[in-house]
């Protein structure tokens, strides 16, 4: 044993996970030890800490642990893997400090007196600011369940940061090009519309590979949900629109 050698009470103590709960990972191959001494111990090294930061990191995302073994297994590059948990941290320290700034104007207000009473719809509005980690999550796990919506969490925690940029570009590409064939007059069968439709199906299949019925769902959220529509209002398009193109997609290819 060396200095660079941990066993697992010491891992246990730093990580704040219980030794037990080590001990599972271990026994469904998630965490593995460095190696085990004749008496059964467990040490752990450098790189065995890192796998742990990482799988605590994807905890945090609420994905279960056969997930993250799915994820680990496809982030072959450590560092770049890291890179990713940083950005998502940065983000995450953003919402937090968003909570405080929260946290701090409520407690403004309550000695505020007759200003907090005449300003009170606004701060209220600003009551819940930053409680959202993911305004979309909830209704998802409504219309297609935890199960799909965790494949697409572990889908987007796989892909590494100029990944998610060119995911994000495509998105805003397809959007422009649905508002220029909306703008254009263009039918809905259209050569071109359905070429952008195709690019959607395919975009969205970067997450999760959706069915008929739930593809045309998801359409039907993009009316729904007025956080979506502002999205495709702002470059011009409509999501009626985009969901009439949809159904002659999905009636022909899926």
């Amino acid at each position: 044993m060396s200095a660079t050698d941990w066993s697992i009470a010491e891992l246990a103590k730093m990580s704040k996970v219980s030794s037990r709960t080590l001990r599972h990972y271990h026994q469904i191959g998630l965490l593995q030890p460095a190696w085990t001494a004749a008496n059964g111990y467990r040490y752990y090294q450098q790189p065995e800490l890192i796998r742990l930061q990482r799988i605590l990191l994807l905890r945090e995302l609420d994905l279960g642990l056969e997930t993250i073994a799915e994820v680990l297994r496809g982030q072959t590059d450590e560092l770049e893997a890291l890179g990713t948990h940083h950005r998502w941290l940065l983000a995450e320290r953003d919402r937090m400090s968003q909570l405080a700034q929260t946290v701090q104007s409520t407690m403004t207000s309550l000695t505020g007196g007759e200003s907090y009473r005449k300003e009170g719809i606004m701060n209220a509005a600003k009551m819940f600011e930053g409680f959202d980690k993911n305004p979309y999550q909830e209704e998802a796990v409504q219309r297609w369940g935890e199960e799909a919506v965790e494949r697409a969490n572990a889908s987007w925690a796989k892909m590494s940061g100029n990944e998610r940029e060119a995911a994000l570009a495509e998105a805003e590409a397809i959007n422009v090009e649905l508002a220029d064939c909306q703008q254009a007059g263009l039918a809905v069968e259209d050569e071109r519309v359905q070429a952008a439709v195709a690019r959607h199906y395919r975009w969205i299949k970067l997450s999760w590979t959706p069915t008929a019925e739930s593809y045309l769902g998801l359409g039907q959220l993009y009316i729904d949900d007025d956080r979506f529509r502002r999205n495709f209002e702002k470059v011009g398009a409509t999501p009626e629109y985009l969901l009439a193109a949809m159904k002659v997609y999905a009636a022909e290819n899926l």
